[in-house]
């Protein structure tokens, strides 16, 4: 029996795919498209949150651009593009005035993931290494089933957080400051 390989495709060609009817989200690992699920309203609620929280502060101190879902580019030769609930990339990385086609060339300095339902521990762990490894300064892992957070430098140490403790921005967003339950909606 012959197997049949799977052509790669190339972010850019992953870019300039057509959004899927039915909905699904798509990431590229190692130039193989992978479904995943529709987040539920939990999700969507925390992820708006975070999204908002960030824009706000990126917005009134000119310090950023915020995007939700959309692809980060974190291996090359296969690519993979990985699409965070929410990034943040700062004017000195991505200049306010840069129109970007496809997918920013820089990674951005903070990529935000709200956990699903249907997220493993192995996947969100290798989520992690990649946009640590690719030159994102912090990762924030967002649980809204048990309202806590924990913040990533390095794949191998992580900074638990519960709802009632604040959250800072630390050298990544100067001055930014809320309560880790306003993450939640």
């Amino acid at each position: 029996m012959e197997t049949t390989i799977p052509r790669l495709i190339t972010a850019e060609e992953f870019s300039n795919l057509p959004e899927p009817d039915d909905g699904t989200l798509q990431e590229l690992v190692k130039g193989v498209i992978e479904t995943m699920p529709m987040p539920n309203f939990q999700h969507g609620e925390c992820q708006v949150a975070v999204a908002f929280l960030l824009h706000q502060y990126a917005k009134a101190n000119r310090a950023g651009r915020v995007v939700t879902e959309t692809g980060v580019l974190t291996e090359r030769n296969p690519d993979t593009v990985r699409g965070p609930d929410v990034s943040f990339w700062s004017a000195a990385r991505l200049p306010l005035d840069e129109v970007v086609k496809g997918y920013p060339q820089i990674a951005p300095d903070l990529c935000v993931e709200v956990l699903s339902p249907s997220n493993t521990a192995k996947q969100i762990k290798q989520k992690i290494k990649e946009y640590l490894f690719n030159g994102t300064k912090a990762v924030w892992i967002v649980d809204p089933a048990d309202r806590s957070m924990k913040i990533y430098r390095s794949p191998l140490e992580s900074r638990s957080l519960e709802e009632d403790a604040f959250l800072d921005g630390e050298d990544i967003l100067p001055g930014f400051r809320c309560k880790v339950a306003e993450l939640f909606g």
